[in-house]
């Protein structure tokens, strides 16, 4: 039996995500036998500090800002509490659209063109439509709009740079959407994502209303185009410096597959996409997160 530390909630735009996600976990981590406590990073860090003997490993069900971006991380190593997935480094970077661009280049992997536009300076010359605007930092495609005309391209910035300081604007390509999540260092079965009529792309709203999207497991691609994305996803999640777990998501164009980002805090409901696709190899929702405490546990 565990003492673990669980944390969800806190206040990025992914809050009730994250809560639903916590829930979850509860469950399993009840029927697993393990003893658990809820921390909400919201406003319940002080108290973890106090109690920080009192557990033997943190379980994170954050996402967004403050939850996947190294912060809470570096809280938990300053506290000497495990927990699992990727440390501040890996956090950072994967959490910085426009680093974790760069490092998936030198990695060899295929990514849309773009650039970063920052806040309050001048904009360069865009001519490339339809494109994506996106901010570099936020997760659950929140801020994102697909821009396919020069005149819808003023507001699509304006609801990006609301949430943050630097936005990412990329050419949008059409095609399969895919993702692949690494656990440990094997590659799980690919998932294709079908967004529900009236989306045209996983977003927010496909994301987490029940019955709006597909998601096939394993997806009904060729083996080689399976075997592909496995291999990138793997390659993604080591040029991050990742650990124990992440889920990469793709585009399918023809046969070329881009990396789009990489999610070093995957959802955690029981129909989640890491979940259902670990499911698929063998591990069991209970498993899974016995399996991610179990690497928490150990060296990275």
């Amino acid at each position: 039996m565990l003492k673990v530390a669980l944390l969800c909630g806190g206040k990025s735009a992914e809050r009730e995500v994250s809560l639903k996600g916590g829930q979850a976990v509860a469950a399993a981590l009840k029927k697993l036998g393990h003893q658990f406590k809820i921390f909400d990073p919201a406003k319940d860090l002080p108290l973890l500090a106090q109690e920080t003997k009192n557990y033997d490993v943190a379980f994170l069900v954050l996402h967004g800002p403050g939850g996947e971006d190294g912060t809470i991380q570096g809280f938990l190593d300053s506290l000497g509490l495990s927990y699992q997935g990727a440390g501040v480094l890996g956090s950072a970077l994967a959490m910085d659209k426009a680093l974790s661009k760069i490092l998936y280049q030198e990695a060899g992997l295929l990514v849309p063109k773009g650039l970063v536009l920052e806040k309050n300076k001048p904009l360069p010359q865009i001519n490339f439509f339809p494109l994506v605007v996106k901010p570099v930092s936020q997760g659950s495609s929140v801020g994102i709009s697909i821009v396919r005309t020069p005149d819808e391209l003023d507001s699509a910035l304006e609801a990006a740079f609301a949430l943050e300081e630097r936005v990412l604007v990329e050419e949008y390509l059409e095609g399969r959407e895919l993702t692949v999540g690494i656990l440990r260092e094997e590659a799980l079965p690919v998932v294709e994502i079908i967004p529900g009529e009236g989306h045209t792309f996983f977003d927010y709203q496909a994301k987490y209303t029940p019955g709006v999207t597909q998601e096939l497991c394993p997806a009904p691609i060729p083996e080689e185009i399976a075997r592909e994305a496995q291999r990138a996803a793997l390659a993604a999640h080591q040029a991050l410096r990742l650990r124990h777990y992440s889920r990469t998501d793709f585009i399918l164009v023809g046969e070329r597959l881009y990396v789009l980002e990489t999610n070093t805090i995957p959802g955690m409901t029981e129909t989640s996409l890491l979940p259902l696709a670990a499911k698929v190899a063998g591990y069991p929702f209970e498993d899974l997160v016995q399996k991610l405490l179990d690497l928490a546990l150990t060296a990275a």
